[in-house]
């Protein structure tokens, strides 16, 4: 069965290289190879997950050497890869969802001319993310890493014609580079501490390693999960990638990419547990960036960008869980499963919305939509409904078990990141239940279709003519399908794997386990979970639900025009970083042309300076040297006698 782990990204990888090496000859099949190899990948996941549940729980690890990537003296960097429950979880979610957002793309890509293109980077995506998740080592771990920022950056631009779409690529492709410097760092101290960067090795021998290396390793790889996990301070690029095709958000946002800080962290779970400082940083950051994507959520219009706040959000539950050490593991991966389901959900019932209105994305302007596209409400409504932790659901067993492990913390940390954590409860579903009202109860709001050319947003594919009204639709069955698949994960998942614990069970081997206890108990903090729920259903009903919504959005206070400009993050961003840099350069070039440069050419100066005065006296008369010569000796015979007369 080892053999059949480099399948899994040999899959997705073939159909990449045949997609982009092909030709126009595939343009009219290769989407199906796409699709096949994608769900050939998860096939093979399957029946590895099925072998290793024949497996004792501790002999369940499964590796497969390839070859030896850079075999030189005192650096062996091999290919090889590792299978245990963390990745395996990781596969079967990555090849399940991907394959479904490969089926959603047939039908919402088929007008599009580069639609083999477009099917290619999504196997090339796959492969990359699935190298990450296999690697047995953290420098084939950064190869794949690599691998997911480009492939990224290819589908985020997509419709690269679109200046807004070339611009948002780029941004996550630098904002990405910024935390990428954090882990190939990382990497370098692992090297230089412990003389390899095999898993194994590196979190085997953490307890003979002083706390201050293991905090700037930790730092160093938290840094990384910020860039890939949209967390603050790199958060920046997330709403942006909103400019990709809709099944790009749902594998970026759902499944994926923003999924892998939360693997890196966990996976190197022991050195955070023997670094307090650093894993205390991780679950501060967590905390703090599921506030900021709750509060940018709620004052989106755009229906994606809503969504992303609301990854954003959701990724900073899983890193708050994450940082909590043995207690939020499992915590951590089990939300980032059901989240898989349920946002991949609610991106392709968003993007099954604008395929039935002209790719209209401001929910203003849709309203009452339930009644033509019932298959899209219900899958939607369920994934609503999961992602608030209505109970029952798989959000319910997932989120509300973090904030359980975050009161268990215990001390002052435990109370504050538990009230962080219960707080955005309320605002998720808040701003979770103000996208329902606006897009599928209430009156319609539809306006007259733009003009392409002065609408940029327009998606290829969708025929606009400028003043036509929005006809909504169901969409084909090869996008409400996936819907379907997904809204059951939804409801389902959470119960399934919070049954007799058996998610946490799976997992223990891998990440270990601690039951928490919070201080007024595990009831108390799932009532005071479900009033927070009612609180926030019943503001944004109070305000959405029982009186029209204007087409044109209100002012609004000062919070929500702040939370309109994502809380001044690019102002942040292009003050502290953009001006700043520019004001750094200025001041190296200057240091390094008036010091660097002014002490080397001062230095030739002074000495051509002094060479000149000297050649002067070299000056080939023979009277002149027959002066100084006599001078010289007098100044001999007068130093003589003076010494005499001393």
């Amino acid at each position: 069965m080892e053999n059949l782990i480099a399948l899994l990204v040999a899959a997705p990888l073939l159909g990449a290289a045949v997609l982009l090496c092909g030709g126009r000859r595939l343009d009219k099949t290769g989407h199906w190879l796409g699709t096949l190899l994608a769900a050939v990948s998860f096939g093979i996941g399957a029946v590895l997950f099925v072998d290793m549940l024949g497996r004792p729980a501790d002999d369940r690890t499964m590796d497969q050497f390839l070859y030896s990537w850079i075999p030189v003296e005192g650096f062996q960097a091999d290919v090889a890869f590792q299978l245990d429950q963390l990745s395996m979880t990781f596969v079967l979610l990555i090849t399940g969802v991907g394959t479904l957002i490969h089926v959603y793309s047939i039908g919402y890509m088929e007008h599009d001319e580069r639609r083999r293109r477009f099917f290619g980077y999504l196997n090339l995506f796959l492969a990359a993310m699935l190298l990450l998740v296999l690697a047995d080592n953290y420098l084939l771990l950064y190869v794949g890493w690599e691998g997911v920022g480009l492939a990224s950056y290819l589908l985020i631009g997509f419709w690269q014609h679109k200046p807004s779409a070339a611009t948002a690529a780029k941004k996550a492709f630098l904002v990405n580079r910024v935390g990428d410097m954090g882990l190939s760092i990382a990497i370098m101290l692992m090297f230089t501490t412990f003389g390899t960067f095999a898993f194994g090795p590196v979190l085997g021998s953490v307890g003979r390693t002083s706390e201050g290396t293991l905090t700037a390793i930790g730092l160093m790889l938290l840094l990384a999960a910020c860039g890939k996990s949209a967390q603050v301070p790199l958060q920046s690029w997330l709403g942006d990638a909103m400019e990709g095709p809709t099944p790009v958000s749902a594998l970026i946002h759902a499944a994926t990419m923003v999924t892998a800080g939360v693997y890196l962290i966990v996976r190197s779970g022991a050195i955070f547990n023997a670094s307090p400082d650093a894993q205390l940083v991780v679950a501060i950051v967590g905390a703090v960036t599921l506030l900021f994507g709750a509060i940018v959520g709620c004052a989106k219009d755009d229906i994606k960008k809503a969504l992303a706040g609301s990854t954003m959000s959701q990724i900073g539950y899983m890193v708050l869980a994450a940082g909590l050490g043995p207690i939020g593991y499992a915590f951590a991966i089990m939300h980032l499963v059901t989240h898989g389901f349920f946002k991949a959900g609610l991106f392709l019932g968003a993007g099954s919305v604008m395929h039935g209105m002209n790719d209209e994305v401001d929910m203003r302007k849709y309203g009452g939509l339930r009644k033509y596209m019932p298959v899209t409400f219900v899958t939607f409504g369920l994934g609503y409904l999961a992602i608030i932790g209505f109970p029952g659901l798989s959000g319910f067993w997932s989120k509300d078990k973090i904030i359980e492990a975050a009161f268990a913390k215990g001390g002052t940390e435990g109370w504050i990141l538990g009230g962080v954590a219960l707080l955005g409860a309320a605002i998720t579903a808040y701003y979770m239940t103000r996208v329902m009202l606006l897009t599928f109860f209430g009156e319609k709001r539809w306006q007259p279709a733009p003009d392409p050319d002065t609408a940029p947003s327009v998606e290829p594919g969708i025929e606009v003519h400028p003043g036509d009204m929005p006809h909504p639709h169901e969409s084909p069955r090869s996008m409400t399908i996936p819907m379907i698949v997904l809204a059951f994960g939804s409801v389902f998942a959470g119960g399934l794997f919070s049954l007799n614990e058996s998610f946490v069970t799976w997992l223990e081997p891998v990440t270990s386990f601690e039951h928490g206890h919070p201080p007024i108990g595990a009831a108390a903090v799932t009532g005071a979970t479900m009033v927070a729920l009612v609180l926030g259903v019943a503001l944004a009903y109070a305000q959405y639900g029982r009186r029209p919504v204007p087409v044109v959005a209100p002012r609004g206070s000062l919070l929500t025009r702040a939370a309109r400009r994502d809380l001044f993050q690019d102002d942040f961003n292009h003050v502290v970083l953009v001006r700043g840099g520019e004001h750094l350069t200025r001041s190296l070039v200057y240091v390094d042309h008036s010091l660097v440069d002014g002490a080397v050419g001062g230095t030739a100066a002074a000495v051509g300076g002094l060479s000149g005065r000297l050649r002067k006296l070299q000056n080939g008369y023979a009277r002149s040297y027959a002066v100084s010569m006599f001078g010289g000796a007098a100044v001999l015979v007068a130093a003589t006698l003076l010494m005499r007369g001393v």
